[in-house]
Formats: structure tokens, C-alpha cells, sequence
């Protein structure tokens, strides 16, 4: 099942061996010349904030311990090559025996990457100057306004919304708002 396509997986660890997994694929990739085929190594992290003691502390905790995300294209050999790295037991979604493993679906990779706060590429929008759009997200979720600017480059909108009886300016990112159909 070889793709030419571009999509994440999940690698199942040794728990407590996900970094070091992590930096010893990498290596792997570059002295085995695979970066066509494999791109980029994740492990899950959220950032959680303790209160003991009246002393308020942060720690970086795995999101799921004993895995990690790969972004590859699915080739035998970029197959054998990350199957085989140390601290590898195995491929989430595969059935043993050499079968290839079942791929995550982008939503699912979006919401890890968005939740660890990594950039996920925002798609573009088709809005222009003085369409109404509705805030799916941020403070001014569900309410309706309207553009006054589009910035592709930025993939940022400013959006005049009404707030008590009173016009308000926003910059809001492309995934913030969606189209209304008029």
C-alpha cells in the first residue's frame, strides 16, 4: 500500500521513551537521506498549570503517553525505517505481520496540533470588503459582523461587529469566522 501522499501516523512507545524517539527518528531520517519521505516527528505535549501551596506551576505533561505523531509518506522502506527505530514497539492501526497501518484522519491531527498550539496551516477564505461572515471562535463567538479589511498574507480579517448599540472593530484570523449565505 504504497501513497505518494503526505499524511500522519502513530508510532506506539516504550512510555516514557517518546523524546527520545522523537530525536532518534530525526536522526535516522537525516543519515538515511529520508526527508522526502518523512517529514515531521510529534509528541504530544500540554503545557499544565498546578496551584500547591499558593505557589502557582507549570509543567509540560504527554498528551498520550507512549505515542508519537509522524508525518510520512507511507513507502515500504520509510515503513520499515521508522517500524525500526529504538523505542518502537509498533504502528497504531496496524494488524502485525507487516501490514501498514491506518492513517489519522486531518481533523484529527488539526485538533492535536491546534491544542499544542502549533501553527496548522489556516486554509484561505472567500470573503471580500462588506460581506457579513459569523465568529465560529474567540471572544466574539456568535455573533455576526462585517469586513472592512482582508489581509491574504497575514490570513487575518478586521470586522466591525455591534456591541452595545455601538460599532466595534476586531482583527480576527481566517479560522475564526465563517461565510453567511445572503
Amino acid at each position: 500500500m504504497e501513497t505518494n501522499e503526505k499524511r500522519w501516523y502513530v508510532l506506539h512507545t516504550y512510555s516514557g521513551y517518546e523524546n527520545r524517539v522523537k530525536s532518534n527518528l530525526e536522526s535516522r531520517v537525516q543519515s538515511m537521506n529520508m526527508q522526502d519521505y518523512i517529514f515531521r516527528v510529534v509528541v504530544p505535549e500540554d503545557t499544565v498549570r498546578t496551584v500547591k501551596d499558593g505557589d502557582a506551576k507549570e509543567t509540560v505533561e504527554k498528551t498520550f503517553p507512549g505515542y508519537v505523531l509522524v508525518e510520512m509518506i507511507m513507502t515500504d522502506r520509510a515503513w520499515y525505517i521508522a517500524r525500526n527505530t529504538p523505542g518502537v514497539t509498533g504502528f497504531l492501526g496496524s494488524h502485525g505481520g507487516g501490514s501498514k497501518p491506518t492513517p489519522l484522519l486531518p481533523e484529527e491531527v488539526d485538533r492535536i496540533l491546534k491544542r499544542m498550539g502549533d501553527d496548522v496551516p489556516q486554509t484561505d477564505i472567500n470573503v471580500n470588503v462588506g460581506d457579513e461572515v459569523k465568529i465560529i471562535a474567540g471572544a466574539f463567538a456568535d455573533l455576526n459582523g462585517k469586513v472592512t479589511a482582508v489581509d491574504h498574507e497575514k490570513m487575518k480579517l478586521k470586522v466591525d461587529i455591534e456591541m452595545f448599540g455601538r460599532q466595534t472593530s476586531t482583527e480576527l484570523g481566517f479560522d475564526q469566522v465563517d461565510t453567511v449565505e445572503n
